[in-house]
């Protein structure tokens, strides 16, 4: 990764792969320094934090049998740690985003660098957005599926610690595919792709989305579905956002040049 400190004249040497390691190293601690303080606030909160994760499911059982059970003494207190440090996650996400920046800051031009307020707020964002599209649609449809497979001798009996696993996955999982358009516009301001690669590779990508989809989602035809779809039309926003900062980009390079 070259280091590029002025927009006119980069720099020709190269980051050694211990400063490679070191910078990782430094943004790795400062982000999960970030996450542990989120979580200590959040745990003043996690039993709320859990009702509101669990809205989605309680209205969807049964009304005879609104409930979740624990099968261990612990249980209850494990899962609530794991409730503070999910939120604790989203609470630190733009400090995890700065440090992503900072660790990617030496392979830009000065000019470049300026994006740096604009890409953590809207990588923040989009990542909860993604979450929010998790919960309030994902969820609803869901575990309706799911549920609707018992009857009078099924009876959904849903323990604490699966649901918290299974609902921190999915958000984490969209909150994640959310930053595909993020990606490819800075993949597309390095001048690594461009629009016309995007649209000739659509059918690579729709296979890479679907495997990706099967990957992060429980092993269930719907789930995946549900992420796949959104993910696709991730990917046509990504074209668009590489058009246009793809297009600034090579603006940029030719004044570099000159």
């Amino acid at each position: 990764m070259k280091r590029r400190e002025s927009a006119g004249n980069p720099q020709n040497g190269e980051m050694t792969i211990l400063e490679h390691l070191t910078e990782l190293r430094a943004c790795l601690i400062k982000s999960l320094a970030a996450v542990g303080i989120g979580a200590v606030i959040c745990f003043a909160f996690a039993e709320h934090i859990f009702d509101f994760l669990s809205e989605p499911l309680i209205r969807i059982l049964p009304q005879a049998n609104r409930e979740m059970v624990f099968t261990s003494l612990p249980e209850v207190f494990f899962v609530y740690i794991k409730v503070a440090l999910f939120a604790g996650i989203l609470l630190a996400s733009p400090v995890i985003f700065h440090q992503i920046w900072k660790f990617v800051a030496p392979a830009l031009y000065s000019h470049e660098k300026r994006y740096v307020i604009p890409f953590v707020l809207i990588s923040t964002v989009f990542f909860l957005l993604g979450a929010a599209f998790s919960y309030y649609q994902i969820f609803p449809y869901g575990f309706k599926f799911f549920i609707g497979f018992s009857d009078e001798n099924i009876r959904p009996m849903i323990t604490l610690k699966d649901y918290l696993k299974f609902s921190t996955r999915l958000l984490l999982a969209f909150g994640l595919v959310f930053e595909m358009p993020i990606v490819i516009s800075f993949l597309a301001k390095l001048g690594l792709v461009t629009p016309a690669f995007l649209r000739k590779n659509r059918k690579y990508a729709l296979l890479i989305i679907v495997i990706i989809a099967a990957i992060l989602t429980p092993p269930d035809i719907v789930t995946q579905l549900m992420m796949a779809g959104p993910m696709y039309v991730l990917y046509e926003l990504s074209i668009l956002s590489a058009m246009i900062f793809g297009r600034k980009s090579r603006t940029a390079r030719d004044s570099d040049n000159q």
